[in-house]
């Protein structure tokens, strides 16, 4: 196989990547214990993947308030910071490199998780969405508004949740501003309707986000070290916003200001309706309004992979289920090998079946 952009190395602020090769956050339920800790099973699992040049992990809650799944972990607990400290070292003893994401769900939860207590959002819009709780799959509610003590109490979190992250030795953290989780339900006016300084205009919307940023890049200590990740033509968990294209042009030329270790952006997940307020290519739109590190992720080949960073639309590309199903994916990238594929029924399943049994090409010759 000719040269591959794909497996050329690539500076991330301090860090020197491997290759260009991203492995991006997946939920796989598999902290199925009452401190929601992670377990031996995830110590496995991501450093089987170690060989990726920078893992991102599956979201994690920052929060008792942040939950909406079950069995996800979080980072706001001792317990749960101990618990990762055996996964940052794992993957370091493979060489790897791993960011935390930091996620609350807001609204795309439900009182089953809250003690009976709403969930809450930006304001009362109901996602009309389903979650998957220790009930089963169940319709979310209409959400309790944040107050604004609340807003900036829900800040801290975000700042105490990365200084976790530190001391459980991750390299970095990425904020999850993407697919209709709290960040985004901010941003967004099919899902904020409120008027006082964090509604309305864009700037107010965007304001919890850039707050958030300004928390968390003071409290890691350089901005190299937190990365940011949005699905602005995204319409998973949400409508979107009624003026897209402009919306999330301004915030991402915002974000020039921030000297991120990068920019994550993800491509549409559903069909797009036909009008135009959505960028249909989201890395190609928003690239000429982003200065730094752009990350591209969702549904790409190897191919398309190595394509859209000889077109410059992004810097990384970030493989998701291809990654489950293919630990060692950069090494079968380089070969050319074909690629195992993954149990979709086995996607959030406890257990170690689907999940760290997913032999490397070294095994499968053994």
């Amino acid at each position: 196989m000719s040269k591959q952009l794909l497996l050329e190395s690539f500076q991330l602020g301090d860090y020197t990547l491997k290759n260009r090769i991203i492995m991006a956050p997946l939920t796989r339920s598999r902290a199925d214990n009452p401190e929601n800790k992670v377990t031996d099973l995830h110590v496995t699992y991501y450093s089987q993947r170690a060989t990726a040049g920078l893992i991102i992990t599956e979201a994690t809650q920052i929060s008792k308030q942040g939950v909406g799944y079950v069995n996800t972990p979080g980072i706001h607990s001792e317990a749960q910071v101990e618990a990762w400290k055996k996964v940052t070292d794992a993957v370091h003893a493979q060489g790897g490199l791993i960011f935390n994401q930091l996620w609350h769900v807001g609204a795309i939860s439900h009182p089953d998780f809250h003690d009976g207590e709403l969930p809450v959002s930006a304001s009362d819009v109901n996602p009309n969405a389903q979650v998957y709780t220790h009930n089963g799959f169940t319709h979310t509610v209409a959400p309790r508004p944040l107050t604004v003590s609340e807003i900036k109490s829900t800040v801290q979190d975000y700042r105490k949740a990365a200084a976790n992250a530190l001391r459980a030795g991750f390299d970095g953290v990425e904020i999850h501003g993407a697919n209709g989780y709290l960040v985004d339900q901010f941003i967004q006016d099919s899902t904020n309707k409120r008027s006082d300084e964090y509604g309305g205009s864009v700037e107010n919307r965007s304001r919890f986000l850039f707050e958030i940023l300004d928390e968390v890049i003071s409290e890691v200590g350089t901005s190299k070290k937190v990365g940011l990740r949005l699905s602005p033509s995204g319409l998973f968990n949400t409508k979107g916003d009624s003026d897209s294209k402009n919306t999330w042009t301004y915030v991402i030329e915002k974000l020039n200001g921030y000297d991120l270790a990068y920019l994550h952006l993800v491509e549409p997940l559903v069909p797009l309706p036909e009008d135009t307020h959505f960028a249909k290519e989201v890395a190609k739109f928003y690239r000429k309004s982003y200065q730094g590190t752009l990350i591209s992720n969702g549904g790409y080949t190897q191919e398309k992979g190595n394509q859209t960073l000889a077109e410059g639309h992004a810097d990384l590309i970030a493989y998701g289920t291809l990654f489950i199903s293919n630990p060692d994916l950069p090494r079968r990238f380089e070969l050319g090998a074909a690629l195992a594929e993954p149990d979709k029924n086995t996607f959030y399943t406890p257990g170690a079946k689907g999940y760290i049994d997913y032999p490397s090409l070294e095994e499968i010759k053994a």
